[in-house]
């Protein structure tokens, strides 16, 4: 509710602003983002720290999935970023953002699908 509400003045707030000065409503939108992100911190870092729990419980390695929550990261604040950047007009610099989170993805989990091949590699019958 409170992110619905926030949103919902920022945007009703921005269209007002938007007629008279529409640099401060690309600032009250970003400004608003923000607002929302760091509302919901508190919230990724409980279920982070719920993901990490539960993968110490099942003895699986925590580099694994430290490096899948990384990307899990990367792809939220890229989408974040490039949004924002839509919003004030730029989509081919929200085109790049969103490409840069690409291949950082791709880069984070080159490790991951290596350990998964040679395991896959190892249980074939030689």
């Amino acid at each position: 509710m409170q992110i619905a509400g926030t949103a919902l003045v920022a945007t009703f707030l921005g269209l007002v602003l938007k007629e008279q000065k529409p640099n401060f409503a690309i600032l009250l939108v970003v400004f608003s983002g923000c607002a929302i992100f760091l509302f919901l911190v508190d919230k990724v870092w409980m279920i982070i720290s719920m993901v990490k729990n539960l993968a110490a419980d099942a003895q699986v390695n925590l580099i694994y999935i430290e490096t899948i929550l990384k990307i899990i990261g990367i792809a939220y604040i890229a989408e974040f970023a490039s949004q924002i950047t839509k919003d004030a007009g730029q989509g081919a610099l929200a085109s790049k953002i969103e490409l840069g989170g690409k291949v950082l993805i791709l880069a984070m989990a080159v490790p991951i699908l290596t350990v998964l091949i040679e395991t896959i590699i190892n249980l074939i019958p030689g």
